[in-house]
């Protein structure tokens, strides 16, 4: 599933209320190596500025990690670092909606295990 990048305890601030609600659609992802697909729920518009995928899930769907020249930092919207480590990692992929399909590179995050 992709994720969002962000630190879940700056969320206890913040009242029910004031919550969106989340909003997924079914979405395919191939990996470029296989061509082996599956099916995933995505998160829209989590308030990160690209693409993430979970390194857990990276892993359990067996993606090829393709190593990035130099790690991006990651800032979560308090301004702070986020504690899950900088991004080291993209996958790529081709993702399906719809009878659309475009071919992207995914963020990794969570560090590498």
């Amino acid at each position: 599933m992709l994720a969002r990048v962000t630190d879940n305890t700056s969320m206890h601030n913040l009242d029910k209320g004031d919550l969106l609600r989340e909003v997924t659609v079914k979405i395919g992802l191939e990996r470029i190596d296989t061509q082996e697909g599956i099916t995933v729920e995505a998160l829209l518009d989590s308030g990160v500025t690209g693409l993430v995928m979970s390194s857990e899930f990276a892993r359990k769907q067996g993606f090829k990690l393709k190593k990035l020249d130099r790690p991006m930092y990651v800032r979560n919207i308090d301004g702070l670092l986020n504690k899950k480590g900088p991004i080291e990692h993209i996958v790529e992929v081709n993702i399906y909606y719809q009878g659309h399909r475009e071919r992207t590179e995914i963020d990794v995050i969570g560090g590498q295990k």
